[in-house]
């Protein structure tokens, strides 16, 4: 079923508002993410943070404010962050399979934690898929607030490797709420590795932008004129500019590896 351009316009422009915050801060990060080796930490924070967001929903109702929420998801996550912190000074080596066990962890403990909600199959497929088309005017502002502060704060802590972990667990938590952990997790990782012949100047960072909205445009595009899940066709829409960047990035560089 197709929708109507004008209701179209009402329910994505939400959308791309929303999309465009998890952009801005998952670009840069994306990059540092692949530089340091350490791919999956992005599903381990995400899941982490919705494990948060459901404990508090489930402690304090349905009716839980976003603050609460958003409050129990960071700092669940910036817990996480801070142990990522901890076992990287004890061994570099083996922080990625350590980065696994967070994932499959906080993974399994939400499955347990809704082994006996009613809802518990819907609420899992908004944490994993997400909600990007039904967000609300409330968390696009708090989400707005956040993003500015995080761009503020990665600008002024660049070059801090100690800072990166902190500012990493609060960017996903923000995202996570909005877009879910697949598409925050494909936002991170396709647009840096498509771009990655580019180097790591400023050109691989447009690039890396300009990649990340045509994903969400296709994938925003598609869902308005098919009637589909939006959250995973813009994965696909992000898998789609991937390959196209990637092609585009080996015409313009031809003698790199």
């Amino acid at each position: 079923m197709m929708l109507m351009p004008d209701v179209a316009l009402d329910i994505l422009l939400p959308a791309v508002l929303a999309g465009s915050l998890v952009i801005a801060t998952h670009v840069p990060l994306g990059i540092q993410v692949l530089r340091r080796g350490i791919i999956f930490i992005d599903l381990a924070i995400a899941q982490v943070a919705g494990l948060g967001a459901y404990l508090v929903t489930m402690l304090l109702g349905e009716a839980a404010s976003q603050v609460w929420i958003q409050a129990g998801a960071v700092a669940l996550a910036l817990a996480a962050a801070w142990l990522l912190v901890a076992t990287e000074r004890l061994t570099v080596r083996y922080q990625e399979p350590v980065i696994g066990i967070v994932f499959v962890l906080a993974a399994t403990a939400v499955i347990l934690l809704l082994a006996k909600d009613p809802h518990g199959g819907e609420h899992l497929a908004d944490l994993l898929a997400g909600q990007i088309l039904w967000i609300s005017k409330t968390q696009l502002l708090y989400s707005a607030l956040a993003t500015v502060a995080l761009l503020a704060a990665m600008f002024a802590l660049r070059g801090r490797a100690r800072a990166f972990y902190g500012l990493f667990a609060v960017a996903i938590t923000v995202s996570v709420q909005m877009a879910g952990v697949y598409l925050v997790f494909a936002t991170l990782i396709i647009p840096a590795l498509a771009t990655a012949r580019l180097g790591t100047g400023a050109r691989r960072m447009v690039a890396s932008y300009a990649t990340a909205f045509a994903g969400y445009g296709l994938g925003l595009v598609g869902s308005a004129v098919f009637d589909l899940p939006t959250g995973p066709l813009i994965v696909w829409g992000l898998a789609i500019g991937g390959i196209a960047a990637l092609v585009l990035c080996r015409c313009l560089t031809p003698g790199r590896d």
